[in-house]
């Protein structure tokens, strides 16, 4: 007979500590989340402001930023609340629906990244071509297409997760309503759930990474047989950062896949990386790593340094 206290609330238990490390783990969630949400804004303002970055390469480095955002404030609010009032119930209505939420945000990325390698792809590969395979009408399309794909596979997702059986207890040792967790208090997996599962990793992760791959080989076959060693240098800069975000986020995850089911003080841990930490330091790698941006990021901060003392006279 399943636990009807399951199918209507769940209670969160993300940190088992005591009641006194509340305060530093609440500034920490809300230092990261402030952080990686301005960090984001930043990027994204830019790349909007700045005509020079209007091209497609940016364009999917702003969507990404865009999805960075989406990733906190899916999961940190609710962090949030649940320690400041002291109330952990969730309604599976509201559980579900983060559930789809961060799902949706995770497709989303997941294809993302496969785009910007072939972005990147076509960019050295098929240089003369550019323009007609990532014109803005295709990359339009392209970017409406893995937001439709990201939310078409969460409905797949939720809809399966609730038609399995909830039996065991209600109790989630996470800060927000993962797949992982969830799994934890049904009795069994439905075979629907199965196949979801299956398709997802399949559509999702493996395909995007294995033709990640591929490009990135084809990419280093024609950098090599470049002539000069500008050229190379060039080349390389402008793959570097989508390469360290591709090794962080898969690193991640694969780490995240290892982790025993029993281990909820690792779960919490990885999470709190691939949720938190990750979404922040993205932008960093780029604005660190791309000359366009970093010039773009100065002139907005020296314009807006203007305009304050331009307008300091006035106010007096």
């Amino acid at each position: 007979m399943n636990n009807e206290t399951s199918l209507k609330n769940f209670y969160m238990l993300p940190f088992s500590g005591k009641s006194r490390s509340k305060p530093f783990i609440t500034a920490f969630f809300f230092l990261i989340y402030v952080v990686g949400v301005l960090i984001n804004s930043s990027i994204i303002t830019v790349i909007c402001l700045e005509v020079q970055l209007h091209k497609p390469m940016y364009l999917f480095i702003c969507n990404l930023s865009i999805v960075d955002i989406f990733y906190t404030s899916v999961t940190v609010p609710k962090l949030l609340h649940m320690l400041l009032s002291g109330n952990h119930i969730v309604s599976s209505t509201q559980c579900y629906a983060q559930l789809f939420f961060f799902l949706s945000v995770t497709a989303a990325e997941e294809i993302l990244l496969f785009v910007m390698a072939y972005d990147r792809y076509v960019a050295i590969c098929l240089p003369l071509h550019y323009p007609q395979i990532l014109s803005y009408r295709n990359c339009s399309l392209i970017t409406i297409g893995i937001w439709t794909v990201a939310f078409l596979n969460s409905v797949m997702f939720v809809t399966s997760a609730l038609n399995m059986s909830s039996c065991h207890s209600n109790i989630i040792h996470q800060f927000f309503c993962d797949p992982k967790s969830l799994t934890k208090t049904t009795c069994r997996a439905s075979q629907l759930f199965i196949v979801v599962n299956f398709v997802e990793f399949l559509m999702l992760v493996f395909i995007p990474l294995m033709c990640t791959f591929i490009s990135y080989i084809q990419i280093f076959s024609v950098i090599s047989k470049m002539k000069t060693k500008e050229s190379r240098k060039k080349s390389i800069s402008t793959c570097s950062s989508h390469i360290t975000i591709i090794s962080i986020y898969y690193g991640a995850g694969l780490l995240g896949y290892f982790i025993p089911l029993y281990s909820e003080v690792l779960d919490v841990i990885f999470n709190t990386i691939y949720t938190n930490i990750i979404p922040m330091i993205n932008p960093i790698i780029y604005s660190l790593q791309n000359s366009n941006i970093q010039s773009a990021l100065l002139r907005l901060v020296r314009g807006m340094c203007f305009l304050e003392k331009v307008s300091r006279p006035i106010s007096k």
